[in-house]
C-alpha cells in the first residue's frame, strides 16, 4: 500500500541520516576535514552521477536511455584514496540517495493524496457496490 511504501521509505531515509552522522563522527574525531558543499572536491564528487566526468563505470539505462552510475563510477574515491576522501566522497553520496528519496516521498504523497490509500480504495468500492445493490 502507499502508506507502507512512506513509511518504508522514510525508515530508509532516517537511515542514511544515521549513516551520515556517523561519517562526520568518523571525521571529526579524526580532525578531518568535512568538506562544505561547495567545495570543489565535493562539486567533482557530484558530477560522476551525471557523467560529466567521463563515462567509466557507467550503462545505458533501459528507460530513458541515458547514463547511470554505478560503484565502479566512484570507486577511486572510495577505495583508492586516504579516508578524509573516502569519508567526504560517501557522505556526498549519502546526501545524492537523500535527495532522491525525498523526491520519492514527495511523489508517494502527492498519489496517497490525490488516490488515497488501500483502505479508502476498498472503502471507496464497498460504498460503490452498496450504491449499485440499492439501485433499481
Amino acid at each position: 500500500s502507499k502508506e507502507t511504501e512512506i513509511k518504508l521509505t522514510n525508515v530508509a531515509r532516517a537511515s542514511l541520516e544515521e549513516l551520515l552522522a556517523d561519517y562526520r563522527d568518523f571525521l571529526r574525531v579524526r580532525k578531518l576535514l568535512i568538506w562544505d558543499k561547495d567545495d570543489p572536491k565535493a562539486q567533482a564528487v557530484r558530477k560522476l552521477g551525471y557523467g560529466t566526468e567521463g563515462t567509466h563505470g557507467m550503462h545505458r539505462t533501459h528507460r530513458t536511455h541515458g547514463t547511470c552510475a554505478t560503484y565502479a563510477t566512484y570507486a577511486s574515491h572510495v577505495e583508492q584514496s586516504d579516508p578524509e576522501t573516502a569519508a567526504n566522497a560517501i557522505i556526498c553520496l549519502i546526501h545524492q540517495a537523500n535527495y532522491l528519496l525525498d523526491q520519492q516521498l514527495r511523489a508517494l504523497e502527492a498519489a496517497f493524496v490525490k488516490e488515497g490509500g488501500l483502505r479508502e480504495r476498498m472503502t471507496r468500492a464497498r460504498l460503490e457496490q452498496r450504491k449499485k445493490k440499492t439501485m433499481p
